[in-house]
């Protein structure tokens, strides 16, 4: 549709589609733009749902979601739904004080982390649906960002549509396989205890939206869903961020990638590896790691043991336009991730046309496309093959600007946050349809009659991780 046909439907109280503008709750328990997918998925489809006309009201809890402004984004609001932010810094896992608590949701809270659980996805539902209940006919949909709990079976005001990025249940398993010892492991199976709630609840949801055929097939596999009521809708970079300039001049030997670094699932541990191999051969090369440094932990470990210190630099809490113009300064990008759900920091790098090494976990192949074509690609954890490649491009210029030009194409041509909207809307109108009986095939949520209790067991709590983002 044109911009023209755009801005004439809106004017005539139409969406972009020509139907009229629905009213969309999107939930999330976890908005931090800066750490994680599920803020960068929520402010990028947010905005864009409303440039097609659409009406949205993102409900979210600390940290709370930051979002687009602008003269067209009229129809765009956040409404902050309160935890008790037990993981804030610079005090996580706090205990906090008696007149903090308002109600038995806050005392789950405190009880689950103090037992060395992760409560937000639980508490956080619990909470939205008491607010969702109390506005009943303000939503036409509800659109939850992979909270998946309890709270959300039965009646929330409006037919739900769940977004599972990946299954988490993935997340856990890296976790236990990189964990050394009975007590490591203990805590990290009760820090994933939500997992089970989550898998309970996917299982009775009547729609359920993902990244790539890559989440999907896991969806089906690892959490039951009937394959029926899962779809891929692709998101996408801002390819108007994410953009080439040529102004910015690239840094010789420079690396960047994005990872928390001690979360095994990112791999950024082979990444350290590949850099001290790859050093012996182009010592200018160096790594820009966007993301928290750990003080300790095997990232730390590897760089003190390669003296690495003056190789690696970590960058954390910079802005949007600070983070393109370091991926722009890149003469390589990395994305060494054992496993991706989608990855976008794939899709981004790829936008800005910086060329990119990446492995083949997950669904990382689906965004990055053929090896040799748009990127070059690596079995996931193999740090011999993350050097060589590497120090293939740092090598050649040439296959630098073929690759970087390829991808941003690809990128363009397949993964944009206005395609991600367009999907994402269609399958709102489906849902909507089915709950008024118009899909015998996608049946509505029935009220709950039995939720399941929490789970409550007791182990030895757990660090921060990459679920507290």
């Amino acid at each position: 549709m044109t911009h023209e046909a755009m801005e004439a439907g809106l004017r005539a109280g139409s969406a972009a589609d020509g139907s009229r503008p629905l009213r969309i709750a999107l939930l999330t328990y976890k908005g931090n733009p800066f750490c994680g997918g599920q803020g960068v998925y929520v402010r990028h489809l947010s905005r864009e749902l409303v440039r097609l006309g659409h009406h949205v009201e993102v409900i979210g809890s600390q940290p709370y979601p930051v979002l687009d402004e602008g003269e067209d984004l009229e129809g765009l609001s956040l409404t902050e739904l309160p935890s008790l932010d037990l993981y804030r810094q610079p005090d996580p896992f706090r205990t906090p004080a008696r007149d903090e608590f308002r109600d038995w949701i806050d005392a789950v809270e405190v009880a689950t982390m103090w037992t060395g659980g992760f409560p937000e996805p639980l508490t956080f539902s619990l909470r939205a649906r008491r607010h969702l209940r109390a506005r009943r006919g303000d939503f036409d949909v509800v659109h939850d960002n992979q909270t998946l709990g309890y709270g959300l079976l039965g009646d929330v005001g409006a037919p739900l549509v769940t977004t599972i990025h990946h299954p988490i249940t993935v997340d856990r398993q890296l976790e236990l396989d990189a964990a050394q010892g009975r007590r490591r492991r203990a805590s990290v199976r009760r820090w994933y205890a939500f997992t089970r709630m989550q898998k309970r609840v996917a299982r009775r949801l009547p729609s359920v939206l993902t990244v790539s055929g890559t989440s999907r097939q896991e969806i089906v596999d690892h959490l039951g869903v009937r394959d029926d009521r899962v779809h891929v809708v692709h998101i996408g970079a801002d390819a108007d961020l994410f953009s080439p300039d040529p102004s910015v001049p690239r840094v010789p030997g420079r690396i960047v990638t994005t990872s928390s670094a001690d979360v095994p699932l990112k791999g950024l541990v082979f990444l350290v590896e590949a850099l001290a191999k790859l050093r012996t051969e182009h010592p200018a090369a160096h790594l820009v790691v966007v993301g928290r440094r750990a003080e300790d932990g095997p990232v730390a470990q590897l760089i003190e043991r390669y003296g690495l210190e003056d190789a690696v630099e970590f960058v954390k809490g910079i802005s949007d336009a600070e983070l393109v113009d370091l991926v722009r300064s890149a003469e390589v990008a990395c994305v060494p991730s054992l496993y991706e759900g989608f990855s976008l920091p794939a899709a981004e790098a790829m936008a800005t046309a910086t060329p990119l090494v990446a492995t083949t976990g997950g669904a990382i192949p689906e965004v990055t496309g053929p090896d040799g074509e748009t990127c070059l690609s690596v079995p996931p954890g193999d740090a011999g093959a993350l050097a060589a490649a590497l120090g293939r491009l740092l090598s050649d210029p040439a296959l630098r600007a073929r690759l970087g030009a390829a991808g941003r194409a690809r990128v363009l041509d397949r993964f944009t946050w206005a395609r991600a909207a367009e999907g994402t809307v269609a399958r709102y109108r489906e849902a909507i349809a089915a709950a008024r009986g118009g899909s015998p095939d996608r049946p509505a949520a029935a009220p709950d009659r039995g939720a399941v209790a929490p789970d409550t067991s007791v182990d030895t709590p757990h660090r921060e991780s990459r679920a507290t983002c």
